[in-house]
């Protein structure tokens, strides 16, 4: 028996279907996250790193090699002084829609998420993918965030905005900060994901802005949610009963 016959046997499920075939391969912890931070155009270990910041440099090592064995991303070595760079394969880029789906999916009928999903960093890359920057005033505007409920190493980050360039910073960048954001960090989260209303929230003062009146107007105007949150959450639960009696909030008001 080949060694590759029995490393299928012992990872695989031993079917020629094509879907038992791909689940080999897909099924993988971590890979379909980091195929995905490839599709969203990370194309640099770094950069792919901090958008799935809980795996381990060496795991997305080994991740990102049997991507390329598998023929879903090519690399180019790295020319003196440049990192190696990632691209999607056409096979990789068939992913697109189906990773997609699967993430509507995800926000309708996935579980709701308990303390150890509430990850800072992935909420830094993942906002700083999405503010529109043609809304924030010209220049430099800094925003620091601060969560309670967030482990005391990571309780903060900042969002820097330099004439449309977004930079995510775990340290002070040492700039003055124009609004301070602070809030706990599981209602910020699921005001990310469209669970709460972000403008209820933030008139509660479960959201708490700090900074000039101007600039802390704009701030909802400038934070573009979750991609997914405007589709509904379906599953019974906690979270959709936060939905549906924030709907009920707003039609009131």
């Amino acid at each position: 028996m080949t060694l590759l016959r029995i490393s299928a046997l012992r990872h695989g499920y031993g079917q020629y279907c094509p879907l038992a075939l791909a689940a080999e391969l897909l099924c993988e912890r971590w890979t379909m996250l980091v195929i995905s931070r490839v599709i969203d155009g990370c194309t640099h270990f770094n950069a792919i790193h901090r958008g799935v910041p809980r795996i381990s440099p060496a795991m997305l090592t080994k991740r990102l090699r049997q991507l390329e064995r598998a023929g879903l991303i090519t690399s180019k070595p790295a020319r003196k002084g440049t990192p190696r760079t990632y691209a999607l394969t056409p096979a990789g880029q068939e992913l697109g829609p189906l990773i997609d789906s699967l993430a509507v999916w995800g926000q309708h009928w996935a579980r709701d998420m308990c303390m150890d999903d509430l990850d800072p960093g992935f909420l830094a890359w993942s906002m700083h993918t999405r503010l529109d920057a043609a809304r924030m005033p010209p220049g430099r505007t800094v925003l620091a965030f601060e969560f309670s409920g967030a482990p005391r190493d990571c309780r903060r980050f900042w969002l820097v905005n330099e004439d449309g360039a977004i930079d995510m910073c775990l340290k002070d960048p040492g700039y003055e900060v124009d609004v301070h954001i602070r809030s706990d960090l599981r209602c910020f989260i699921e005001a990310w994901r469209g669970i709460r209303d972000l403008r209820a929230e933030i008139r509660a003062r479960r959201i708490v802005l700090l900074g000039s009146p101007q600039l802390v107007r704009g701030f909802p105007d400038w934070l573009r949610l979750s991609g997914l949150a405007t589709y509904p959450r379906l599953r019974h639960g906690r979270e959709l009963r936060l939905m549906q009696n924030d709907g009920q909030r707003t039609r009131g008001e």
